[in-house]
């Protein structure tokens, strides 16, 4: 209660909530007497309070929520991981007020500040389906099958778009992310599978990740592979310095990021000129012939990936939601992501209908993968092309390698609540997936065809690993005992279960 009433005088007097060194008292109970430390908030020139990603800050969730009540978690959101046993302690997650505050007119400009204000961690997270494991994706698909599989391109990225839009309502309702949400809830030997499930997707991305940027490189300056690994990885680590100067600076650079990747696959399409109408027929008529399943399999892995779903559930936190604004917060987040997703399938059919057009059919299908594919659309439509083809992918591979630090982050704090120094804790992440990417960046060197196998199998893994970030998103998600009013609908539950391909009761 006191702490109540000391929220309620700084918001009533104008002045913003204080962190935990300047005075402010948590409740027994609370968050922040669970291992967990208060933000310090910014504000931009909107007025939205915002605080730090968390890098170099502890990646810690928003504990400020003045209208909590404690409930015990419900046997329902174990239930799809009774394989493993349920901890003798019941676990302890915020139970949130109705909605009270009335939302601004849709569309007025005090509504489009807002906006514009909560605009940022859907693009953010839109880094990870336009990463260089979906471009090798894309080339292949279309030097191999041509148009035929863009259906799948479109239907995946909508399955992404509903449980990114479920991991982003999770976030904002719970103030905590899903890998925060898993400790809490699970026996801790549930827990370290969860954990090391996810950290494997991590890995194989930041594989892809991070020796896509290496080839961007390669092609613009000719260095060799495993030194392009390392100028990947070190100027996507220096960039990240960046959040010392704010939330929006940081977002500003993604965006510009997304930008250069955006015109240079626009800049193809216009020069290559694909077959439009096969472009929409390929959207919008199923096909799957009989040799292209693997190549689907793949494609579903690296545009849903795992470890995505903990991301976007944390980066929802930059923006300070007061107690009776979620409603209005989940529907701002909604409308950005699904800017931020339909652009990233304008990127990749593009990247797919390039190939297809130069491509298919050709002797040289088969053999086209994201290390040459520069060179033979230099040999081709000229050198220019090559140059334009690199500068998206170095805009690819550093944009995403600098998300998966955060997720690395995000996922290591929230399952093992290490108590390590946060710097100390992005040099571990960061080496777990620097060293096997050297590793394989010195065995493939001048080998892409072992390269482009290697990385198609990559996108199966984030497809095998999937269901262990899915499950436990839409138990949570689905559980009143933990979201209240914001709970999922039935609709939500029974088209999310089915997506996942489970069998659980959606009511």
């Amino acid at each position: 209660d006191s702490a109540r009433a000391a929220m309620a005088g700084r918001a009533a007097s104008g002045a913003s909530p204080v962190s935990e060194p300047d005075g402010f008292e948590e409740m027994p109970g609370s968050p922040a007497r669970q291992g967990l430390v208060e933000r310090t908030w910014s504000h931009d020139s909107s007025g939205s309070r915002m605080v730090p990603f968390g890098l170099f800050e502890a990646p810690h969730s928003q504990p400020n929520t003045p209208l909590i009540s404690n409930c015990t978690a419900r046997a329902d959101m174990i239930a799809p991981l009774l394989f493993f046993q349920r901890p003798s302690d019941s676990s302890i997650v915020p139970q949130l007020s109705t909605p009270t505050l009335a939302s601004p007119k849709p569309f007025g400009i005090v509504w489009i500040k807002k906006l514009l204000a909560f605009t940022g961690p859907g693009w953010l997270m839109s880094v990870a389906y336009v990463d260089p494991g979906n471009l090798e994706a894309d080339l292949q698909c279309g030097a191999q099958f041509g148009y035929t599989l863009l259906w799948v391109l479109l239907g995946a990225t909508c399955v992404g778009l509903g449980m990114q839009l479920v991991a982003a309502r999770l976030g904002c309702v719970t103030r905590q992310h899903l890998a925060e949400l898993c400790r809490q809830n699970y026996a801790w030997h549930t827990r370290i599978c969860l954990w090391l499930l996810t950290e494997l997707a991590i890995i194989g991305s930041d594989i892809q990740e991070v020796i896509g940027g290496a080839i961007g490189f390669q092609l613009l300056f000719g260095l060799p592979l495993w030194q392009g690994v390392i100028l990947t990885a070190a100027a996507a680590f220096g960039f990240l310095f960046l959040e010392r100067f704010g939330t929006r600076p940081l977002e500003l650079f993604f965006g510009v990021l997304i930008m250069v990747l955006a015109v240079s696959m626009g800049a193809l399409f216009a020069l290559i000129n694909p077959d439009r109408s096969a472009v929409l027929e390929g959207l919008f008529v199923p096909r799957l012939p009989a040799s292209a399943m693997l190549q689907a399999v793949g494609m579903l892995g690296c545009i849903i990936m795992p470890h995505n779903l903990f991301l976007h559930s944390a980066l929802v936190q930059s923006r300070v939601i007061e107690p009776g604004e979620e409603e209005e917060a989940i529907q701002l987040y909604s409308i950005e992501s699904t800017a931020a997703i339909f652009t990233s399938v304008v990127i990749n059919t593009c990247v797919v209908a390039v190939f297809a057009k130069g491509f298919y059919g050709s002797p040289d299908a088969e053999r086209i993968g994201l290390e040459n594919a520069g060179i033979f659309l230099g040999n081709r439509f000229g050198e220019p092309l090559r140059i334009i083809w690199a500068l998206g992918l170095c805009a690819a591979g550093q944009s995403s390698t600098m998300t998966g630090a955060y997720a690395g982050q995000w996922v290591m704090q929230g399952y093992l609540e290490l108590k390590v120094k946060p710097w100390k804790r992005a040099i571990i992440t960061r080496s777990m997936a620097l060293i096997p990417t050297l590793l394989v960046s010195a065995y493939f060197e001048g080998g892409s065809v072992g390269l482009d196998t290697l990385n198609s199998y990559l996108n199966i893994l984030q497809s095998l690993v999937l269901p262990f970030a899915v499950v436990p998103l839409l138990s949570f998600a689905g559980a009143r005992c933990l979201m209240g009013d914001f709970v999922l609908s039935s609709g939500a539950k029974l088209c999310g279960w089915t997506a996942a391909g489970g069998r659980r009761r959606p009511f």
